[in-house]
């Protein structure tokens, strides 16, 4: 080919390239909406979750956005309210007829907002609700964490391996944390362990006290907390007070946040915490049975561009949440090839998906089979993963001392 002519085949296609470009600047941004817990009892948690999902969001429109359009995500604030979510959905999805939306804060709140995305026939894939919402017949609604049900298997793995007999169960009288205490009273039978407290309490509890002498006087090896922020730094809290002093001490949800160990210094040591993910997976065992780089994709660079984006915001797995869950649903739609609902409620069935977060795989029912929950302790200050083993890489810190002895 002549120079003449490879000249004029290159400004050809630098031509149309450019003209394709300039098409798809030209269409409307794919819009994204959902409710977040900005205020209220949620709020400390589900910011995060807003985090995730705008750098998400941020990272796909650097990669040429979604079916050849940019992204743009709207965030309400529903006010860690049930009908408040439900209401925002409404409006977001009936109204202002966005493209698509991304999940609230909550089993409560995304149970509401369950039936308004069923009635659209609206795919959503509910980053933080537990798996007994998934069973009411719904069809686009799905489950990106393990289900509540599996929570306790780490901890009592980890009792049992280490001779302890008994556990006392206690937990906010909601949805999502009565699971955890079924759940924490199945898996503990099954190792051989003896229940011998399961008791609840009302939401919005400060006063734990009389509850914390049941604890003390049924003698338990094990104390599983079935709770959310609050009521984990306080129940903590008190236990020192009251002089509580199980030889371990499991809490659910708030105690995965920075902010658990800044209220209570070093009254958080040896606290034990379930959790679905956590950036010390960056440094964890390479080897053994669950290789990270295969079961968290790309989570190395999740974590290096969070602390770039968001410096001195905490990063723990309500960031990774709201992260994967937006890259399964951004995949789901790459692969339906339209926004077409039956045809991402399908792709999104038939999904075998690594996220940051993790596997992701559903059942029919839209319940996760495919994701592993993680158990890790407070050490100096740190989270330390310490269940399953062949990604912990250092032993728990077993039996906790007594309050006196700290």
């Amino acid at each position: 080919m002549s120079l003449a002519r490879s000249i004029s085949v290159a400004a050809g296609l630098a031509t149309m390239w450019i003209l394709l470009v300039t098409t798809a600047q030209a269409q409307p941004p794919l819009r994204i909406g959902a409710s977040l817990s900005q205020s209220g009892p949620y709020a400390e948690l589900g910011t995060p979750m807003r985090l995730g999902y705008q750098l998400c969001v941020k990272h796909a429109n650097e990669r040429g956005g979604l079916l050849g359009r940019r992204l743009e995500l709207t965030v309400k604030d529903d006010r860690s309210d049930p009908a408040v979510g439900a209401h925002i959905y409404e409006n977001l999805i009936g109204r202002q007829r966005v493209d698509a939306v991304f999940s609230p804060y909550s089993t409560p709140i995304t149970d509401a907002v369950g039936d308004v995305i069923e009635k659209h026939r609206m795919p959503m894939i509910g980053v933080s609700a537990s798996a007994s919402i998934f069973r009411k017949g719904r069809k686009f609604l799905f489950q990106l964490l393990s289900p509540a049900e599996t929570y306790a298997e780490g901890l009592t793995d980890l009792a049992a391996k280490r001779g302890l007999r008994t556990v006392a169960i206690i937990h906010e009288d909601t949805l999502f944390p009565r699971t955890i205490a079924r759940s924490a009273e199945d898996f503990a039978k099954k190792r051989g362990l003896e229940v011998a407290l399961n008791e609840a309490y009302p939401k919005g509890t400060t006063d734990f006290s009389t509850l914390l002498a049941k604890v003390r006087a049924s003698g338990a090896d094990v104390l599983v907390a079935g709770t959310y922020f609050e009521d984990s730094v306080a129940i903590t809290r008190q236990m020192r007070v009251l002089d509580v002093n199980p030889r371990m001490f499991v809490v659910t949800v708030g105690v995965v946040t920075e902010k658990f160990y800044e209220a209570l210094g070093r009254d958080a040591e040896f606290v034990y915490g379930t959790v679905q993910w956590e950036p010390a997976l960056v440094t964890a065992r390479a080897g053994g049975l669950i290789p990270v780089a295969r079961q968290y994709a790309g989570i190395r660079e999740f974590v290096d561009a969070h602390r770039t984006e968001y410096p001195g915001a905490p990063l723990n797995h309500f960031s990774a949440w709201g992260y994967g869950g937006c890259q399964v649903l951004l995949e789901a739609v790459r692969r339906a090839g339209s926004l077409n609902a039956a045809k991402v409620r399908e792709a999104i069935l038939g999904m075998d998906f690594t996220s940051v977060f993790g596997p992701f795989r559903v059942d029919g029912d839209g319940i996760q089979v495919g994701h592993k929950m993680l158990l890790f302790q407070w050490q100096a200050g740190k989270k330390a993963l310490v269940w399953p083993e062949e990604l912990a890489p250092r032993p728990p810190r077993f039996p906790t001392p007594p309050w006196s002895q700290r």
